[in-house]
């Protein structure tokens, strides 16, 4: 899928600094495999995605028909799998059709978490719900599609922040067979963000990521994260541009 030697190259140096041998994925990407309990131990903060407990990002969104609110929660509460205690972090989403007089609760998601002991950030499952609704936006059901556990029916957990991210290495984030095949590569290190909201100066040396599934071709996610603070911008790549930006930490 890549040019093999250079991102070879690029995939072992990462391996050699987080220090354990990880799998690689089409000789190319990091791969998302079976944990040792021990390597989460005295877990590692990651200036990239930080793991403050009860801080919530706030992002916003807007498309030709909606608005788009979401908030991010690193609750906690913990969840142990594979032997690892993993952090909760509740994701809730909302939309309006009406600019923002009515809002509806879409999707609504528990995400499992852990920071191994070099500040590897793994992602480990999600129990989702979504939100139904007809086209008057009444409620007609929900659903919990997408949802999967690691060491769950095939599952493993992969990696969604490396501890010394490097340009070109790509990663394996998430792996369950048909379901959840995310997949993340780092672009720069040197990116610049201005947001919108007035409450942020812009970012500089901010590390961007591009973010696919296989299951979706063509979609695609350019992140853009700043440190110290986390995931500040995004670009959902479809038809149209779509951007997502932070307008509250709290």
């Amino acid at each position: 899928m890549r040019r093999a030697i250079s991102y070879l190259t690029l995939a072992v140096s990462v391996v050699m600094l987080i220090g354990f041998c990880i799998g690689v994925v089409e000789a190319t990407c990091i791969e998302a495999r079976t944990v040792n309990p021990d390597d989460f131990d005295s877990p590692q903060d990651n200036t990239y995605y930080p793991m403050a407990i009860g801080t919530t990002y706030v992002y916003m969104a807007e498309t030709e028909d909606e608005l788009i609110w979401n908030e991010i929660t690193t609750t906690s509460d913990t969840k142990e799998i594979m032997g690892v205690d993993c952090i909760v972090v509740y994701d809730v989403e909302w939309v309006s059709v009406d600019d923002g007089s009515t809002w509806f609760k879409t999707e609504e998601t528990y995400d499992w978490y852990a920071w191994d002991n070099e500040g590897n950030v793994w992602y480990f499952g999600e129990w989702t719900t979504e939100y139904e609704y007809d086209d008057d936006w009444n409620p007609t059901g929900e659903n919990h599609e997408g949802s999967w556990e690691a060491d769950v029916d095939g599952a493993l957990p992969g990696i969604v922040m490396l501890a010394e991210p490097l340009p070109g290495v790509c990663y394996q984030q998430e792996y369950y067979e048909g379901e959840a095949e995310d997949m993340g590569k780092v672009l720069r290190l040197d990116a610049k963000v201005s947001l919108e909201s007035e409450d942020f100066d812009d970012f500089e040396g901010c590390l961007k990521t591009k973010e696919w599934t296989p299951l979706d071709p063509g979609v695609i996610e350019h992140k853009y994260y700043a440190p110290g603070l986390g995931l500040v911008f995004i670009e959902e790549l479809k038809e149209k541009t779509v951007k997502v930006e932070l307008v509250e930490v709290y």
